[in-house]
């Protein structure tokens, strides 16, 4: 069997992942745990899904632990950590993969409040959390990523824009980051069969995942794009701290 992750190369290690209780995140909790990660599956409103996730983990062999936090209240999220602190102890491994910003009804500066601000204000709170030496794992698309350079499809443009102003906030922490030895790498794949942003776009724009496959080639689905996200946590930095996913030749830099 062909594991993403040895099993047993992350023992003893504890990882956080937000918005885990689903797609992605999901799946990338359990890469982790497979390789022996204790883990902290973060959910937004779906209780029962994480600890559906939660059981999954355990049945590694590792310690698993649900926590509902909204990631646009501060209050929340300080109370995430404290029972992060509380119940497995420092962090090694923090993966920023909830997003959002498409869904209806939330206001129009949504998206800006979760993928840039509630970002910054994220790592902050996790820096007493963090071990020395510990890794940040930052999950964006290609069409966030060069969305400076390459335009979008007009219904993903604002959440693209917010989510590459969250990235640049986050890039400006690196120094500080640095201070202690935590790495922090950024991890964009291409449009993701089966998320629900890939979902939401489909519904607005009906083609355009089969129009971005043909451009593209290839499309990675939920499982292979959060194999790279989990492979992010423990492989070398790569340069300029970028881990790219997927075909880029259709983006300019």
């Amino acid at each position: 069997m062909t594991h993403v992750l040895e099993p047993g190369t992350l023992a003893g290690k504890n990882a956080l992942v937000t918005g885990s209780s689903r797609g992605i995140g999901a799946d990338t909790v359990g890469y982790l745990a497979e390789a022996g990660a204790n883990v902290v599956i973060n959910y937004r409103q779906k209780a029962p899904r994480a600890e559906k996730v939660a059981a999954a983990a355990r049945e590694h062999g590792v310690e698993a632990v649900t926590v509902q936090g909204d990631l646009t209240d501060a209050a929340s999220v300080d109370a995430m950590f404290a029972t992060v602190r509380e119940q497995l102890g420092e962090l090694d491994i923090l993966v920023m993969n909830a997003s959002g910003g498409m869904e209806a009804g939330l206001g129009e500066d949504y998206a800006m409040r979760l993928n840039r601000d509630a970002q910054v204000s994220l790592l902050t709170a996790a820096l007493p959390a963090l071990r020395d030496g510990a890794r940040v794992v930052y999950v964006t698309s290609h069409q966030a990523h060069f969305i400076n350079t390459t335009p979008t499809m007009p219904e993903y443009e604002q959440v693209a824009k917010t989510k590459r102003a969250g990235e640049d906030a986050l890039r400006a922490m690196i120094p500080q980051l640095a201070e202690r030895g935590i790495e922090f790498v950024v991890v964009s794949g291409d449009m993701i069969e089966g998320t629900i942003t890939a979902t939401l776009l489909e519904r607005a724009r009906p083609g355009a995942i089969e129009s971005r496959r043909e451009s593209a080639g290839k499309l990675y689905n939920v499982s292979e794009f959060a194999a790279e996200v989990a492979r992010a946590a423990v492989e070398p930095v790569p340069a300029e701290n970028t881990r790219l996913v997927g075909d880029v030749s259709g983006f300019a830099v």
